[in-house]
């Protein structure tokens, strides 16, 4: 198996006919074949490059919203554009926050704007299905692989090792969805490979569960997942692991009332000082444009969800939507390396003054296009109400075109070392034992460094200002609503921005919606889950 995954993973994805209905009364999904392909029927794992492609199949799920790119949506309820689990996390992480609006009326969307969601948004119900999906698919994957069933199809020993690999990547993406449906929704019911196929209700586990599944999901993937960098690129390897169990670690006090910065930050120190991944020493904006696969942003980045102009049909999904969708007003779609804006994705005054005012010595981070744009959304209607952003580029760091100008090449930075960086820093602000603060200013100052901003000293450290460095590194990174929820400020009055609470200079909101409700539909479906305390 030469092909590249880059390549695999997106284009023989749409060869294989799969056609997955969620039913989401079981908690896991029906996949028994619906279509002549039979695809995951035993005639189908008799081809021995079948097992990659349904890994395939589970890192596309990540990019596009079915078969295909937007078309054959994997599950119901929404389309295929609009189910792409990375449009769904951009949806959920960024439009709740300061860090961006949308301008769009489809259906309930309007209130993801305004922290006024209920248990009926279908953009929730798309998150929570898209991330059971993709369990779905992984846990069936994880049976069909067996031992006793790679033995008594006759699978040599060759390619048996090389399927022990692909489980390993397999769990890591069904823990990854795991920890998605934690952070957002909370108690969520667990499904695994060792649960039956069919009718069942599924038990609904608690927050914190969830939150010993996954730890110990990722814990024991060390043990076989591959070396760091020792797979091609896109896939997962010890690091991306590591750095997921940090994350959780982070948030700990979050999902389980006990922190665990200390845990965080010994996982973050191992990241840093084994040297797998690397610090891309290249301008701030190379990591965001469309060679980010191969002009030094790549050393950093541990996780990456690919975009491939040529490779994708995905005219929707992932990092199609979020170039076009931020693209309107007065602004060049060809400057941004693109066929056109949809107008719809700006940003909120409060994210821009995190920003020094634009000087010769300003900080580079802050990509703001401001001609015809005003600062305050008066409409959130209007594009030109907001700054729009220009973070993502659709053209190679050196000017030059893309491969095409209708989808991106853009490879999304899921996880990549600066956030290993800043959570070193977090957990040594917060007193974190066997941290060291001159470390983490010297990690805090490589960012500011490469951004053009002004260093820092230990003194400049604190809890606030980790947050807004946070905001100027990551920001849409799919990363906001979690940190503002660890820092205490995305519900309340503690920090306000604009149209939060849906008054146009903000207003505090219920801290009851620092979780997401379980979808109608979802409960409909399993009567036994329990609603979200605030949304009965």
């Amino acid at each position: 198996m030469k092909i590249s995954f880059k390549y695999i993973s997106y284009f023989l994805l749409f060869i294989l006919g799969l056609n997955m209905t969620l039913i989401s009364c079981t908690g896991d999904l029906d996949v028994t074949p619906k279509d002549d392909d039979e695809f995951l029927s035993e005639a189908f794992f008799q081809d021995p490059a079948s097992y990659k492609q349904v890994l395939a199949k589970l890192y596309a799920g990540l990019y596009v919203g079915g078969n295909d790119g937007d078309g054959k949506p994997d599950i119901a309820g929404i389309g295929g554009d609009f189910s792409s689990y990375l449009r769904l996390l951009f949806v959920t992480q960024e439009f709740t926050t300061d860090e961006a609006i949308i301008a769009w009326a489809d259906g309930t969307l309007p209130s993801l704007n305004t922290q006024t969601w209920s248990p009926t948004n279908e953009f929730l119900a798309g998150t929570f299905s898209r991330a059971f999906y993709e369990i779905s698919v992984a846990n069936e994957f994880l049976r069909q692989t067996a031992d006793d069933k790679l033995t008594a199809r006759g699978v040599d020993a060759n390619l048996k090792a090389e399927i022990a690999t692909f489980r390993a990547e397999a769990r890591f993406l069904r823990a990854f969805s795991y920890y998605n449906l934690m952070d957002l929704f909370g108690n969520v019911p667990i499904t695994t490979e060792n649960d039956p196929v069919g009718f069942f209700y599924p038990q609904q586990k608690t927050r914190a569960e969830v939150f010993d599944f996954v730890e110990s999901e990722l814990k024991d993937l060390d043990n076989s997942l591959v070396a760091s960098k020792a797979n091609e690129y896109g896939r997962i390897d010890k690091t991306a692991a590591k750095f997921l169990l940090a994350q959780i670690y982070l948030n700990s006090k979050v999902y389980t009332g006990t922190d665990k910065f200390k845990e965080a930050a010994a996982l973050c120190n191992e990241i840093i000082t084994s040297s797998a991944y690397t610090f891309a020493n290249v301008p701030y904006q190379y990591l965001f444009s469309a060679d980010n696969d191969r002009n030094g942003a790549q050393n950093e980045v541990i996780f990456p969800i690919i975009g491939d102009g040529n490779a994708i049909r995905a005219t929707g999904g992932g990092m199609s939507f979020i170039m076009h969708a931020s693209i309107g007003g007065s602004m060049d779609a060809a400057s941004r390396g693109m066929d056109g804006g949809w107008q719809g994705i700006r940003t909120r005054k409060e994210f821009v003054a995190l920003f020094p005012d634009e000087t010769a010595t300003a900080d580079k981070r802050g990509t703001f296009y401001t001609n015809g744009q005003t600062l305050d959304i008066a409409n959130v209607g209007t594009f030109t109400n907001g700054y729009a952003v220009t973070k993502y580029i659709n053209k190679n760091s050196d000017g030059t075109a893309a491969k095409r100008n209708d989808i991106p090449d853009i490879d999304f930075p899921m996880f990549r070392l600066s956030d290993v960086y800043l959570m070193y820093a977090e957990c040594a602000v917060r007193g974190a034992a066997d941290t060291d603060m001159t470390k983490a200013v010297g990690y805090i100052n490589k960012l500011r460094t490469r951004a053009n901003a002004a260093t820092i000293t230990a003194a400049d450290m604190n809890l606030n200002f980790i947050l807004d460095e946070r905001g100027r590194e990551l920001f849409w990174e799919c990363h906001r609503r979690t940190d503002l929820i660890r820092f205490g400020k995305f519900t309340g009055g503690d920090k306000i921005w604009q149209w939060k609470g849906g008054t146009e200079n903000g207003s505090a909101t219920a801290s009851f919606r620092d979780l997401m409700p379980i979808p109608s539909r979802i409960i409909q479906a399993n009567p036994t889950l329990k609603q979200n305390p605030g949304y009965n």
